[in-house]
């Protein structure tokens, strides 16, 4: 029993949530190549897994996210992003979201904990679905490069 609920007030709050990515990634030491990004990208980026949110959290794109973040993971090599950064991105927005729940300030019933929880539960697998893919993207990429210079040495 997925909360409805909180997808729609995360999807309609995508700029609030992005606003705290942003601010995070800006700060944040270890995320100097993604913060050197122009704000659009990433609001862009977070605009598009914000609003999309109970799409994506449906069972059955799993192929669609895996071509996404494969794809984003390419291109993130290709701009020489480190992997680590990738992955600490990712994570970052999901606490930005997880926080956004926790301070709506909803009634907390029995249901309506159980439905944080299994929302929280989602997102987590989103999310690992998520990493698993920039990073296999991001490989890709790399042996990609390293057979193309093996090739030419």
């Amino acid at each position: 029993m997925l909360s409805i609920k909180l997808v729609h007030l995360i999807e309609s709050n995508w700029e609030e949530i992005t606003d705290r990515l942003l601010t995070a990634v800006k700060k944040h030491p270890e995320l100097r190549h993604l913060a050197a990004l122009p704000d659009l990208e990433l609001r862009d980026w977070c605009r598009e897994i914000l609003q999309n949110l109970g799409y994506l959290l449906s069972a059955t794109r799993e192929e669609e996210i895996r071509q996404r973040f494969e794809a984003l993971g390419k291109t993130r090599f290709e701009e020489d992003i480190p992997l680590h950064e990738l992955v600490l991105r990712v994570h970052v927005l999901k606490d930005a979201l997880i926080r956004f729940i926790h301070e709506q300030g909803f009634p907390r019933d029995a249901m309506q904990l159980h439905a944080e929880e299994e929302l929280e539960e989602r997102m987590g697998q989103l999310f690992d679905a998520c990493v698993y893919y920039l990073v296999r993207g991001y490989e890709k990429a790399l042996r990609l490069q390293h057979r193309l210079g093996s090739r030419q040495a």
